[in-house]
């Protein structure tokens, strides 16, 4: 059931706990995964820091091929095969969605192990966008063993979709400093 909007919004909150991540939705508690360099007040591009921050839902992408819309109060987007997103800190679209082909390092959004069969477009390094900064902290589905993210936090599935049912404008993914 989507929050009401006179409701504070919610946030998913991210932290390492014991060497562990987790996220905090609302009273529950959720076994996440975050990125290879672990928390980082300091992001760059290729570092596999999970930046500290918190950063806004700004829509939700999804694999129309392989599941249903999420429900969500948030614009979603179907993936198709031509869906890139640009990785590249001297590319003028770097922290930006592209049409493939695209001659510049991107990332392929029709990924084959389904981990971006949800992504979650979170407010990192857009709002402007500052080159080499990082690009593209998702929201996104998790390795069954919680396997580290290049960046991103990850959770399962079905938390995810829960979070995104949930979730009101507002909401947002609040990364705590270790």
């Amino acid at each position: 059931m989507p929050v009401s909007s006179s409701s504070p919004p919610l946030d998913l909150v991210v932290c390492l706990k014991d060497g562990e991540a987790l996220a905090q939705w609302g009273e529950r508690r959720l076994r996440c995964a975050i990125g290879r360099g672990a928390i980082a007040l300091d992001k760059r591009e290729g570092d596999g820091v999970t930046p500290v921050g918190r950063w806004p839902i700004r829509r939700v992408l999804y694999r129309a091929d392989r599941l249903a819309k999420p429900e969500t109060c948030f614009d979603c987007t179907a993936i198709g095969p031509d869906d890139g997103w640009c990785d590249d800190p001297a590319d003028p679209a770097y922290n930006r969605p592209v049409r493939l082909p695209y001659a510049a390092s991107h990332e392929r959004m029709t990924r084959e192990d389904g981990l971006y069969d949800v992504v979650v477009v979170l407010g990192h390094n857009d709002a402007p966008v500052v080159p080499g900064a990082g690009s593209a902290i998702f929201l996104h589905v998790a390795r069954d063993d919680y396997g580290p993210t290049e960046g991103c936090v990850a959770l399962a599935l079905p938390d995810l979709r829960e979070v995104l049912q949930a979730a009101g404008p507002g909401s947002a993914v609040h990364v705590l400093a270790p």
